[in-house]
């Protein structure tokens, strides 16, 4: 007699086809390196975003890291460390590192698994929380990297909302 156990293991999908079928469909340019990592590119309201899936199997992870057109140069580091810092405060949902060897602001989350099978909207709302986290806080950003501003400053003028109309 076969156990329905028996068969579990053997029938789990990847979520990268999940991740390159939902790209395709929004025609969105992307390349599947490996059978583990796929690399979508696509155009931002603010700059362009450079997402990578990658799925850990180890850990059973889907991971996601959204960078995007930015260079911090040395002498603003400490300050946009001071910014991700009050930005990270405000994050349900992933957070933001800075990768200080190559000088890249990056957006990162997982989805951890543990045996389930990811879905299709678990990989379309992973996106959804990147690139809405990437529009949200890039003027800040670019505030603090290209104006020169403090990352309190950033913080003020980008979370500022207007009441009503001019």
């Amino acid at each position: 007699m076969t156990h329905t156990s028996d068969f579990e293991t053997d029938i789990s999908l990847n979520p990268l086809d999940l991740v390159e079928r939902m790209a395709a469909l929004n025609e969105w340019a992307f390349e599947r390196s490996a059978e583990d990592e796929i690399t979508i590119s696509l155009e931002g309201r603010w700059t362009d975003c450079h997402v990578s899936f990658q799925w850990m199997d180890e850990v059973e992870a889907l991971h996601i890291a959204c960078a995007f057109d930015l260079k911090v140069p040395e002498k603003r580091k400490t300050e946009v460390l001071r910014l991700l810092s009050l930005i990270n405060e405000q994050m349900w949902v992933g957070h933001f590192d800075l990768w200080s060897k190559e000088g890249v602001i990056m957006f990162r989350h997982a989805l951890l698994l543990a045996g389930a099978e990811a879905t299709d909207r678990q990989c379309e709302v992973l996106m959804e929380c990147a690139i809405e986290a990437v529009e949200r806080y890039f003027p800040a950003f670019q505030f603090v990297v290209w104006a020169g501003k403090t990352a309190r400053e950033a913080m003020d003028a980008t979370l500022f909302e207007t009441v009503g109309e001019a």
